[in-house]
């Protein structure tokens, strides 16, 4: 079969029509959901309340709040993240002894699920029986507030985080510092540039494109937590460490408020893609400059 035969059309067609179909339905049926009133425990019958949810959302100190919550869990995380990564990823790429054990090593959190981590990680930081909490006590300092602190309950989830996907942002940026050419390096150790200079003149400038690839990945997706702060802290103290996808769940899966969750959904969209183009529009010159 040739790439001009009208017999693809046959294999091809079908299978994207399902794809679509699956895809957009959803999409549509959500997006028609979020300006109805609709409600299953009680059952309350569909009534049109055009951007009813939406206003109802803006005006909910709750919303901004969880919106807030979620954004400093996830930059913070995802800062830590590149800052390790790209450490560990260059450290990697001198040809360190046991390179390969380390690589291996490097990548095994990323391999664990999400829910598993936080259930050890919960065990590591309970407040009375978590095994660091004695290691304190036994050296004669207090109980640490890991999990029922707002400051420390953020900060633990946060750790967790980069512990558990900065293995992620070493193999993507390993990859592409085992690309860079390196014939710029040799002409730089004859202008006898130190280490320092060639990270800042030549490394970072070329690792830019891939740099900016990562970081966006990996905050669109710490955007989207939700086992690990559900495991771990439930959203409390209170609800000072709840994130936008956990209060979605709280309104869908507890409270059965079918509208207000689409419209919450497509508000938590909508946050997403206005962060990711100004992150985007940001990088851009810098991303040209150096393409």
């Amino acid at each position: 079969m040739t790439r001009q035969d009208p017999i693809k059309h046959f294999f091809i067609w079908p299978a994207v029509l399902i794809v679509l179909v699956i895809s957009i339905f959803p999409l549509i049926y959500s997006l028609t959901t979020s300006f109805m009133s609709l409600r299953l425990v009680p059952p309350i019958p569909a009534r049109f309340v055009g951007f009813g949810n939406y206003t109802e959302l803006l005006q909910n100190p709750r919303f901004w709040r969880v919106t807030w919550t979620t954004t400093i869990i996830a930059v913070t995380s995802v800062m830590l993240q590149y800052i390790i990564g790209f450490a560990v990823a260059l450290a990697l790429n001198r040809r360190v002894p046991g390179e390969g054990l380390f690589r291996v090593s490097f990548l095994l959190p990323m391999l664990v699920a999400p829910v598993a981590v936080a259930l050890i990680a919960r065990q590591l930081l309970n407040p009375t029986m978590g095994p660091l909490n004695e290691v304190m006590t036994f050296f004669g300092f207090p109980n640490l507030p890991f999990l029922t602190q707002t400051y420390w309950a953020i900060g633990a989830i946060t750790a967790v985080e980069v512990w558990q996907w900065t293995p992620f942002v070493i193999l993507m940026l390993l990859a592409g510092l085992q690309t860079l050419p390196d014939d710029v390096y040799e002409a730089a150790a004859l202008e006898n540039a130190s280490p320092w200079q060639q990270f800042i003149g030549i490394t970072f400038p070329m690792m830019m494109p891939i740099s900016a690839a990562v970081v966006f990945i990996r905050l669109i997706e710490s955007y989207k937590i939700i086992d690990t702060v559900f495991v771990m802290t439930g959203g409390g103290p209170g609800i000072s460490t709840e994130t936008l996808t956990l209060f979605a769940y709280q309104e869908g899966f507890k409270k059965f408020n079918l509208g207000y969750t689409s419209a919450l959904s497509f508000l938590f969209l909508i946050v997403i893609t206005v962060i990711g183009l100004i992150y985007l529009a940001v990088l851009k010159p810098y991303l040209e400059k150096h393409r």
